[in-house]
This record gives structure tokens, sequence and C-alpha cells, in this order.
């Protein structure tokens, strides 16, 4: 195998394992309490990745029309797991998604935000009107309570 030949090969193994990490880092999970789904957000954060979530999502309750809850779970994410977003940045995208939800008909929960990351989002200066659970446990909790369930 020449060298310019190696490099191709490469170039081909490296595009298949970024699309193997791409569809990997927005997973979604059905959850235990019915319409609703979990997307756990953990790692590192910046546009493209958020993005990725985003369309995920989108595209997820486009085929499953039962859903009507989606958790967004933070707890994975710190303040040192925004690469190349910053806090108005990142704000701005949360809102955008729940907007984006809302249309739709969704009820979109968030969890798990640290108390460090919620203090750097409020001084970006950004106004962000989410629902939000401390944790995963806790939103599963309110969302049974609501239709008087239990697990």
């Amino acid at each position: 195998m020449t060298t310019e030949q190696e490099i191709i090969k490469l170039r081909e193994d490296l595009e298949y394992y970024k699309s193997i990490v791409y569809s990997m880092s927005s997973p979604i999970i059905p959850s235990i309490v019915p319409e609703t789904i979990l997307v756990p957000v953990a790692g590192y954060i910046y546009r493209e990745r958020f993005n990725n979530i985003q369309s995920s999502t989108l595209h997820y309750i486009s085929e499953h029309r039962e859903v009507e809850n989606v958790i967004f779970d933070y707890t994975g994410v710190s303040t040192d797991n925004l690469s190349s977003m910053d806090y108005n940045e990142l704000a701005m995208a949360i809102s955008n998604l729940n907007s984006s939800l809302k249309l739709m008909g969704i009820r979109p929960i968030y969890v798990g935000f640290t108390p460090r990351l919620i203090q750097e989002i409020v001084r970006a200066g950004v106004h962000v009107e989410i629902e939000t659970f401390q944790s995963f446990r806790s939103a599963l909790q309110g969302l049974l309570a609501e239709t008087n369930k239990s697990l």
C-alpha cells in the first residue's frame, strides 16, 4: 500500500469513526413513564453537537407521535465541558430548542444543571424560561404525580 493509499484509508476510517461518535452523541432513551423520552447530555457541548441533539430529538418525535414529554438531562455537563460555546450561546440554544419543542406540542423538561452552570447562564444575561427539576428522578416523579400514577 502506497503512502497516498494509506492516507486515503486513514481519512475514510476517520470519517467512519466520526460518524459513529456523532450518532452516539445524542442518544434518545424511552422512559418508564409513558409518552416520555430521556435525552442525556454528557461531556463536551459545542455548536455542532447541540445542533445534532436538537435535530435528533425533533426527528425522533416526528417518527414517534406518542411522545409528549422530553427530559434533557445535563447532569454530565460541567462548566469545563463547554468547548466552543459561550454561556450566552448555550442559553440561546436551549431557549430555541425549548421553543421548537413547544411548537410541536411537546413538553420539554430540563434536569441536572449544576449550580456553577446555572450561575454562568444567569450571568450571561439571557432570560431562559424553561421547566426544570433537580434530577431525572424528580422529573419522573413530578410527571407521575400529575397523572396520579406511581411506579
